[in-house]
């Protein structure tokens, strides 16, 4: 049986659970003077913590992870140094869940997600603002009746109803108002997730920004100054700051959650983790990596995949010849295309459950289930 590593002092990432103490040395560590940041958090705002539907689905994906301890070193490197952590390898090799595994472990509450598609910009990241919304409501305010709610009567333009428009100007029952007060903004704003994690909060939120090598070419560049800044300004309440310097918006969380954007500009207290993921597509450019703590994941041998399966499963494959010929079979599909952790994980779940467990279904078993991600099906 594999040794375990022993854990060592300067960890805070250790994928084992139970690390509130962890976490409190998180939010007491020191960050490098150029990772210091100034934000203040709102006292009205409370961010998710660990209880409720979000938090039961972060916990559920991220405690079954099995890190080994290269990949403790570097995911505690980056948070020391308040860095992304950039993670390549393979489809299916548990890239992802390695973000749900640091949420799990130091109990930061729910893992905000931000998939990446070819069509993404940073602005989907940082805040949503529905303008045509808040026009169609305007528009919709200014046909309203006089004294309906919403609606104050007073001067109108263009006479009574009915009346072509460019007559006197007057006060008529039943008339159009001139102008009806605009709605406001603060309905039709919204943080992204990126947004939603640089809140300043008391402990950092956990950020996955999932397959970034499929965005469009910009997207890496464009992030380099949020991550440096650990902030950034909304503009269009930037534009009202004069009027209006604090209104209160939803969050990627909860679009009801209101918490207060001051002077339109949203500044971290502590940077959040983020965790930036990539099937390798594409290369990045010099100045984005050298800002990303980088963690190469290669897919797990055989004493890992018994690991992964004892944590998931409760299976211990060393007392089962059936299991470990599962584990066999698949690592010797893989040599021949990508498979997923999680297709052994269905393999064996399937054979607890007594399924496919004629002798003569092996094959068509291991071709239904043990498909490749690319290459061949068989």
């Amino acid at each position: 049986m594999e040794a375990q590593a022993v854990a060592k002092d300067w960890w805070l990432y250790r994928g084992a659970g139970e690390g509130a103490d962890r976490r409190a040395r998180l939010e007491a560590g020191s960050p490098p003077p150029w990772r210091d940041f100034t934000g203040t958090p709102d006292p009205g705002y409370t961010p998710p913590g660990c209880e409720g539907p979000a938090w039961e689905r972060t916990w559920r994906r991220g405690e079954g992870y099995v890190p080994d301890e290269p990949e403790k070193d570097v995911v505690n490197t980056a948070l020391h140094l308040r860095r992304p952590l950039l993670i390549t390898g393979r489809p299916g090799v548990g890239k992802s869940t390695l973000a749900y595994s640091i949420a799990a472990d130091l109990g930061l509450g729910p893992v905000l997600h931000w998939p990446i598609t070819s069509r993404t910009v940073l602005r989907d990241g940082l805040y949503l603002y529905d303008a045509i919304g808040r026009l169609q409501e305007a528009g919709l305010e200014q046909l309203r009746p006089p004294g309906a709610a919403g609606t104050p009567s007073g001067t109108v333009r263009g006479g009574p109803t009915g009346a072509l428009p460019g007559g006197p100007t007057g006060t008529f029952p039943g008339a159009v108002p001139a102008s009806a007060p605009a709605p406001s903004i603060s309905r039709y704003l919204r943080l992204g997730p990126l947004g939603t994690a640089l809140l300043a909060q008391d402990r950092p939120r956990v950020l996955l920004v999932d397959e970034i090598d499929k965005s469009d070419i910009d997207l890496p560049g464009d992030l380099l100054t949020v991550f440096e800044d650990g902030g950034f300004v909304i503009p269009e309440l930037a534009r009202l700051a004069q009027e209006d310097p604090t209104v209160s918006i939803g969050t990627d969380d909860d679009p009801d959650a209101a918490v207060r954007i001051t002077q339109g500009r949203v500044q971290c207290r502590y940077f959040p983790v983020v965790v930036l993921t990539s099937n390798g597509e594409r290369d990045f450019p010099p100045a984005f990596l050298r800002r990303c703590v980088r963690l190469h994941l290669e897919p797990p041998g055989p004493q890992k995949l018994a690991r992964i399966v004892r944590r998931r499963l409760g299976v211990d494959i060393e007392d089962s010849a059936e299991y470990q010929e599962l584990v066999r079979s698949f690592l010797d599909r893989a040599e021949d295309g990508d498979l997923a952790t999680d297709q052994l994980l269905n393999a064996i779940q399937l054979r607890l459950a007594g399924a496919w467990s004629a002798p003569g279904d092996r094959d068509r078993f291991l071709a239904t289930v043990m498909q490749h991600l690319n290459g061949p099906s068989v």
